[in-house]
């Protein structure tokens, strides 16, 4: 029976009753399963900042400074594959589980079905074809400016600036879109055996029934993250691995 606060979808019940109090209850729930168990949220948020630290030191190294904004820009994409892991210590924790590394490293498989790789494919794919859209809007605007990708003078000019604008409207709108069908089906995969294809549209219905807590849950990961990420990446120390545990304490809110 789907009550007033619930919606059907596939064969799952999704809330859509989301409020502002459960986003502040996911993420105390999330800071303590990092408090809990810090040295999993340190190892994978290490992983993202060695990441982080490679791309910019490649395009610094070679010159390309100016990429550094789509590159920061399109990074936090890769952020829900990186937090699959951080996905399976809250579900042990949660439901008692021993941790154990093999375990917890694993979760990227899956349950033996290849759906989370699957969701890794699409993350990844999602991520180039980002960069491949930035090249574009570089080339165009930065051609207009007269300045190379070498110096971040190119941001002080009028194309410069347009470029900007236009990189971020058109960054945001993918990054939604991605959001939307990333924050749910990732830890509904690590936490169910279910195909990729309904995990994403259980995800899809989360966000359509929770138009304003979802969007405001958006604001607060891309918040965090690019504060995170001011500080050579090392806030994404902490900040990652408390934004994967609250996101699969909210998914647990949220599927019934």
């Amino acid at each position: 029976m789907v009550v007033s606060g619930q919606v059907q979808v596939a064969p799952f019940t999704v809330a859509r009753d989301l409020g502002l109090a459960d986003l502040r209850a996911a993420l105390v729930a999330g800071w303590r399963d990092f408090l809990a168990f810090p040295l999993f949220g340190l190892f994978f948020g290490g992983i993202y900042v060695a990441a982080g630290l490679l791309i910019w030191f490649v395009l610094f190294r070679g010159g390309e400074v100016a990429w550094l904004v789509p590159a920061a820009a399109g990074f936090p994409l890769l952020a829900p594959f990186v937090a699959v892991g951080l996905y399976e210590v809250s579900r042990r924790r949660e439901a008692g589980f021993p941790m154990r590394w093999g375990a917890i490293l694993g979760a990227l498989r899956g349950r033996g079905d290849e759906q989370i790789l699957s969701m890794g494919v699409i993350v990844f794919v999602a991520f180039g074809f980002w960069l491949m859209v930035a090249h574009g809007i570089f080339a165009v605007f930065m051609a207009q400016s007269g300045v190379g990708g070498e110096s971040f003078a190119v941001f002080a000019t009028t194309a410069g600036l347009l470029m900007l604008v236009v990189g971020s409207a058109v960054g945001a709108v993918m990054a939604l879109a991605f959001y939307a069908i990333t924050v749910i089906s990732l830890p509904m995969l690590v936490d169910r055996e279910v195909d990729f294809l309904t995990a994403i549209i259980t995800s899809l219905a989360t966000v359509r029934s929770n138009g304003f807590a979802m969007m405001a849950w958006a604001a607060v990961i891309g918040g965090l993250l690019f504060v995170a990420i001011l500080p050579l990446f090392l806030g994404l120390l902490v900040a990652l691995p408390v934004l994967g545990h609250a996101t699969w304490h909210l998914y647990r809110r949220v599927v019934v």
